[in-house]
This record gives structure tokens, sequence and C-alpha cells, in this order.
């Protein structure tokens, strides 16, 4: 018996970590599986908008993330660019910025001022979200031919306006989405010339 003993100890433990390493493995699967869907639900090149040149990227710190990068044609001239960054990080990020970008694309044809659009999903997110999750984002409306660019600013940090040597900051939004349900969201505007460039970013940058 005291030979015994050892050698069923030892087979049991192989056993367990066996089935630890297959739950692992299952993870693994599952998150390789989320990132592919994320990236199929993202666009899958720079948007060509007329006299604009546009250059989107996102790269998540892990499988999946909770940076949120899209682009939405609103109409015949009207081009939407978002960048959202939603708090943590992997799976719980990432699929509450799967309903972000959802949440966007329903309603942003629907409203003509980006201020109304701001308080319809932050009611949404706050509605349907957790209360230690919230999401900044920013909301670039373009038009083709146009240099005018209005903007819509939740808690993100402030995009930077490069005009030859010399870069402006624009002024820092309102609060993020998703934490109160009834909040503002003033409409930002910004003029830019040719050869101007516009740089919205995360703070993975």
């Amino acid at each position: 018996v005291s030979f015994r003993v050892p050698w069923i100890a030892g087979l049991l433990f192989l056993t367990l970590l066996m089935l630890e390493l297959k739950d692992k493995l299952a993870a693994r699967e599952e998150l390789v599986a989320g990132r592919q869907v994320q990236l199929a639900l993202m666009p899958e090149r720079s948007p060509t908008i007329p006299g604009w040149q546009v250059w989107l990227y996102t790269q998540p710190a892990n499988d999946v993330g909770g940076d949120l990068v899209d682009h939405l044609q609103i109409d015949d001239r009207r081009h939407a660019v978002a960048l959202g960054d939603v708090a943590g990080k992997a799976l719980p990020a990432a699929l509450l910025s799967v309903k972000l970008q959802a949440t966007l694309r329903a309603l942003a044809p629907q409203f003509e001022a980006l201020s109304d659009l701001g308080a319809a999903v932050n009611r949404i997110l706050h509605r349907d979200g957790l209360p230690t999750r919230f999401a900044s984002l920013v909301y670039l409306l373009l038009t083709a031919d146009s240099g005018r660019v209005r903007v819509l600013n939740a808690g993100h940090m402030p995009p930077l306006v490069v005009r030859g040597e010399a870069i402006e900051s624009m002024t820092r939004g309102s609060v993020v989405l998703g934490i109160m349900p009834d909040m503002t969201f003033p409409e930002q505007l910004v003029e830019l010339s040719p050869g101007d460039t516009l740089i919205v970013y995360s703070d993975g940058v």
C-alpha cells in the first residue's frame, strides 16, 4: 500500500493537469474565434472618401480588445469615422466595443445633430452596460470634397490638428459613455485646409 499511494497520487495529479490544459486550450480557441469575429466587424481597408486621405489602424494588446475603429457611409456625401476605447481589456471589453459599434451603426443615420447622437448612444450603453464599464469615443463626420469636420468627443483624448509644422490640440470633450444616463455631448467643429492632418488616437499609442 505504501508504494501504491504515491503512484495513484501522481496519476491523479497528472489527470488534473491534463484537464486544466484542456480548459485553457478551449478558452484560447474561443479567444481566437472572438478575434476573428471582431476583425470581421471592422473595415477591411481604409475608406475611400473624395477629397480625403483616410488611414485606419488598430492592434489589440491581447487576442481581443476594447478598441473600436469603424467607418460608416451615412449617404452619398457624408462619411462617419469612429474611434472608441472601452475600459478594460480582453473579452469583456471586446463585447462592449461590439455593442458600441452596433449602436452607432444603428443610430448614426437617424440623427442630424451629433449631440443628440451622443446622448442616445450614452443612454443605451448606460441601460445595457455594467456600472464599472464605460467607453470613450471620437466620432467624426466628414463630407466629400470639404475640409469641414464635425466632431463628437465623449471623454476621449483630444484629436490633434497638424497644420504645416504646427500641432494644435482640440478641446477635450465631454464625459465618457455609459456612466450616467442624462449627459450632454456638445458638438465640435474643425476646418481643415489642403495638406492639413487630423489625428485621432487611443491611449494604446
